[in-house]
């Protein structure tokens, strides 16, 4: 007698998720790609209404700004309240920052540092008790290549990622007994609307586009779905083991030295 072969299940399947910063970007890329491999996903995001229309019955969205720790903790328990649990947080809102260290002053110091660094403290102090309660309990936080490379004016931005490198080691090794586990993902400069709109700030748009592909040894920006599949392995059953890691995704930024290429 013959059987047909078992037909593998999702491997996000019976996992509760949720994505800060879930509405566009790096964020809906995620969310979309947990959702699609089985997961419930909630997107957590300042402004819901901007989920795409095709996407509203895929995932849920939630109101949620990280900059108010009332606003979280409603957020991650509207979550729990559907959702019965919560196995996977990925903090990934933030904001960008341009300048040296002379250009921004100290409100915008504290606003981006604000966002950046406390709003995934405020979330992942929200989530814990309900992380812990999981089976599979894991937290991917978004990093960036600015974390430990220098980049030109983005002396804020960096000094954020930098402190999320940083926050990821520290909570990796305070909850890995409770069995929740912490990463983060660097990306490189990233296809995302943030981008778009530098971009169109600049004199010479085609010329910045072609100048952030440049300084990429693979030659052009990280797209979303790079990063968001990144993130869904660290969030995932496969990667039970890999706790406390940056896992680069930068089109070889990070480790390579590339010679010119002649003329």
């Amino acid at each position: 007698m013959s059987h047909s072969p078992a037909v593998p299940s999702p491997e996000f399947a019976g996992l509760r998720a949720a994505v800060t910063g879930g509405a566009s970007g790096i964020g809906l890329a995620t969310a979309r790609y947990l959702a699609h491999r089985g997961a419930r996903v909630a997107v957590l995001d300042r402004a819901p209404e901007a989920l795409p229309d095709a996407d509203a019955e895929l995932l849920l969205a939630v109101r949620c700004d990280v900059g108010d720790d009332d606003s979280v903790r409603a957020a991650v328990a509207t979550v729990v309240d559907r959702f019965g649990g919560l196995d996977i947080l990925v903090n990934n809102a933030g904001i960008g920052a341009q300048g040296t260290v002379e250009d921004n002053d100290d409100a915008e110091w504290s606003r981006v540092l604000d966002v950046n660094v406390l709003g995934m403290v405020r979330t992942t102090r929200a989530a814990l008790p309900h992380l812990r309660a999981s089976e599979h309990a894991a937290v991917v936080n978004t990093c960036s290549i600015a974390a430990t490379a220098g980049l030109p004016r983005r002396a804020l931005y960096a000094t954020s990622k930098g402190a999320v490198l940083s926050l990821t080691l520290a909570m990796a090794a305070d909850h890995v007994r409770e069995g929740v586990r912490v990463n983060c993902v660097s990306p490189g400069t990233a296809d995302t609307p943030w981008i778009d709109r530098l971009l169109s700030s600049a004199d010479d748009p085609a010329a910045e586009r072609a100048a952030l592909n440049a300084r990429q040894p693979t030659g052009r920006l990280v797209s979303a779905d790079e990063v968001a599949a990144a993130i869904a392995y660290l969030a995932s059953p496969a990667a039970a083991s890999v706790t406390g890691t940056a896992l680069a995704v930068d089109g070889g930024m990070q480790g390579l030295r590339l010679r010119p290429v002649a003329d």
